[in-house]
């Protein structure tokens, strides 16, 4: 389990929150984080409100320690790393019973001060940016909040794509309760949304077409749902383009693999984040990534 939950010795009636930081050594908003977030505890198992003062002579903390199971970065360098992740691995844990994501490798190889930059789909493999200090995953997550990068990923979709297409429909968020789905929406509604689509090579006998995207804006679900809009979803996609039972399903986890096989055309979204450029203290990089399986996918 990536959370670990270790005891310390305390002062009775401290207040909680300074204990943290001056006890324990954690910046505000890291001590503030893990009282909101209910990973402090009373020998009981009871979490600690914000407010609250010390119970006891003892604290215990629930901390996030990484483990592997053999992934290892693509690249590293001084500040950063690259890490080529599977489908279907989250790269921040969703609750405390998660018991794997790429965060574990991260700070398995790197430490507890090493970070995502950004995040992508569980479900799209590729690319993902890593710092290995909070300054340089700072400058990192700014770089992409900024757009100062680019970046282009390769999908698998239905259909025939024989020439290039500028994909621009403002999203929005879906109003049906499915938990979280975008779509198209007027351009007077939602946000700006823009993707390029280049064709690279056409399956006639599977009625697929291996595709390079470039997402100008990086909204959530964009590249998944534009391609949807102009009749080519993406080939394993659970969300888009199948009914709203059956997206529900996948999104509570009940759908079985068979069925999501069945009604998606695959085991995984076949998306993946192909390539990244972006300079970092005056030099520019441009990686590549190595992961053949979707080429293997389009071509099997």
């Amino acid at each position: 389990m990536p959370f670990i939950l270790k005891k310390f010795d305390a002062k009775k009636g401290k207040k909680i929150q300074l204990f943290l930081l001056q006890d324990l050594g954690y910046k505000p908003a890291v001590a503030h984080r893990l009282i909101s977030r209910g990973r402090i505890f009373d020998s009981n198992h009871n979490s600690y409100l914000i407010s609250e003062s010390i119970k006891e002579e003892c604290v215990y903390v629930a901390l996030f320690e990484g483990h592997t199971r053999g992934l290892k970065p693509l690249h590293t360098f001084i500040d950063f790393a690259i890490f080529d992740k599977p489908s279907n691995l989250v790269i921040h844990p969703n609750s405390k019973k998660t018991e794997y994501s790429l965060l574990d490798e991260i700070r398995f190889h790197f430490g507890n001060k090493a970070n995502q930059a950004h995040r992508i789909d569980a479900e799209t493999s590729g690319l993902v940016l890593v710092g290995k200090n909070e300054k340089a995953t700072n400058t990192l997550a700014s770089m992409f909040e900024t757009k100062e990068y680019k970046k282009s990923y390769l999908a698998i979709v239905e259909g025939k794509i024989d020439q290039e297409i500028t994909i621009d429909k403002n999203l929005k968020k879906e109003g049906k309760n499915i938990g979280v789905r975008m779509a198209t929406c007027e351009n007077e509604e939602g946000k700006k949304s823009i993707t390029h689509v280049k064709p690279i090579k056409y399956n006639k006998k599977k009625d697929i077409t291996l595709i390079e995207l470039i997402p100008i804006t990086g909204r959530q679900h964009q590249i998944r749902i534009h391609l949807h809009s102009i009749g080519h979803r993406i080939v394993g996609d659970p969300i888009y383009g199948v009914d709203d039972v059956n997206a529900e399903g996948y999104l509570n986890k009940t759908l079985s693999k068979e069925d999501r096989k069945k009604v998606s055309g695959s085991y995984r979204l076949w998306l993946h984040a192909n390539f990244l450029e972006f300079d970092y203290k005056k030099v520019t990089y441009k990686i590549f990534s190595k992961n053949p399986e979707i080429l293997k996918e389009f071509e099997k």
